[in-house]
């Protein structure tokens, strides 16, 4: 096993379990293969593994993923649609079934349809707290769906007392909706509102763009979550948290930006 590195004066990362700092991955459907040299290189790193969109429900290799998943001390997850779709249909029971005998963890309970009323969403998150680690997630992935930061506000709050373990701001794969505008650029304003009103360690800020990143890192802290990040920026983003990179240097230098 290759050592780390120490000589170099960087900023404290807790390791795992983490209780802060978490980096949340977004699957979408790699290889097995590709999934094992994820973890063996990056394992340490990665600890939400979120298998996006139904995936999961097509996937032969489900249970060889949790395996791996398990393995290596990452929590894998459901993506939200999957949930959204069941919870229409009243096959909400089948998938925690299924879900259980494939070795998933994690659900994600999102409302990104609209389909649910905040109501809902909250009596849906506690009914799965007793089995499953639940993440919550609050926003629309219509980028014409208004955002209202009062509402994201009583939405997580309300999905945190039901049980979540986590709350997520929806970014989308894009990073183009929920917690950004349509160019990508950060509504700052309701991260403001969120990390001054919530528990910051239980909130994940999906954030797939680097420019992003580099945002949540200057802005919320080193120790941010960060959500919806590709599996081949894993490295890249720890790089963006230690100040390794240009775009975060001002960390690694402990300079004021």
């Amino acid at each position: 096993m290759w050592d780390c590195p120490d000589f170099l004066d960087l900023p404290s990362r807790q390791s795992k379990p983490r209780q802060r700092g978490l980096t949340h991955v977004l699957d979408k459907g790699m290889s097995i293969a590709a999934l094992d040299d994820l973890l063996a290189q990056a394992g340490d790193l990665v600890d939400v593994l979120k298998i996006g969109w139904g995936i999961a429900y097509v996937d032969p290799s489900l249970k060889e993923r949790a395996a791996l998943c398990s393995s290596a001390g990452v929590t894998l997850s459901l993506g939200g649609t999957l949930l959204e779709i069941a919870v229409a249909q009243g096959r909400l029971v089948e998938l925690c079934r299924w879900a259980e005998a494939a070795g998933i963890e994690a659900l994600e309970v999102s409302n990104g349809l609209q389909a649910l009323t905040p109501q809902h969403k909250s009596a849906v998150v506690q009914a799965l707290c007793a089995d499953f680690v639940v993440l919550a997630e609050t926003g629309a992935k219509d980028d014409h769906a208004p955002v209202v930061t009062e509402h994201w506000l009583a939405e997580m709050e309300a999905d945190l007392a039901a049980g979540a373990r986590w709350v997520i701001a929806e970014g989308r794969e894009s990073g183009t909706v929920g917690l950004y505008d349509g160019d990508g650029s950060v509504r700052g304003d309701l991260v403001d509102a969120i990390a001054a009103r919530l528990p910051v360690d239980r909130v994940i800020f999906e954030a797939p763009r680097k420019a992003q990143q580099a945002w949540f890192v200057h802005q919320v802290g080193v120790e941010t979550n960060i959500g919806n990040v590709p599996p081949d920026e894993v490295l890249a983003l720890e790089t963006l948290r230690l100040g390794l990179r240009a775009d975060t240097a001002d960390v690694g230098l402990g300079r004021p930006r």
